[in-house]
């Protein structure tokens, strides 16, 4: 349901890449645009320069929906003009939607929750399960998230 999706998520871990390099305190924010595409605003601190980066996409899902409303987890996202990359959701706590796996090839992997922190067990699971999956896991850079300074620096966005 991609409804369920809308909201902030954190970001617990990821595998390192040169646009979020140095990043702390990040989320990414889905919001359902008017024409049915989702607006995607990935925001992080770099304590390094003392200074929040901001960047906003548009998504859009690959399939059109199944006969019950719902669509497959795949997505195309853009944050650079005509130029879409692929968003797979392939891990989700569906009764609640309180995690999230998401990758774009191999080279690309995030763990997402609804709150700053995720519990060990859940984490370990998804750990597991990007492994068996193929992703190098031991390259996972485990994302510091302090909420006091998400709120003070970037707005109230916390749920």
């Amino acid at each position: 349901d991609a409804n369920q999706y809308l909201g902030t998520w954190y970001e617990i871990a990821r595998l390192d890449h040169s646009f979020e390099r140095d990043l702390q305190n990040v989320t990414a924010q889905y919001i359902k645009n008017e024409d049915g595409t989702i607006k995607v605003i990935n925001r992080g601190f770099n304590p390094k320069k003392n200074e929040w980066k901001e960047a906003e996409g548009k998504a859009h899902f690959v399939d059109e929906p199944n006969a019950d409303g719902t669509y497959t987890g795949k997505l195309k996202v853009s944050f650079f003009g005509p130029f879409y990359g692929g968003y797979d959701i392939i891990e989700l706590d569906k009764p609640y939607y309180n995690y999230a796996m998401v990758s774009s090839g191999k080279d690309y992997l995030w763990i997402l929750s609804r709150t700053p922190q995720l519990g060990y067990p859940i984490k370990q699971h998804l750990i597991a399960r990007a492994k068996e999956l193929g992703f190098a896991t031991d390259d996972l850079i485990y994302v510091p998230q302090t909420t006091e300074i998400i709120h003070y620096k970037a707005g109230p966005h916390i749920e």
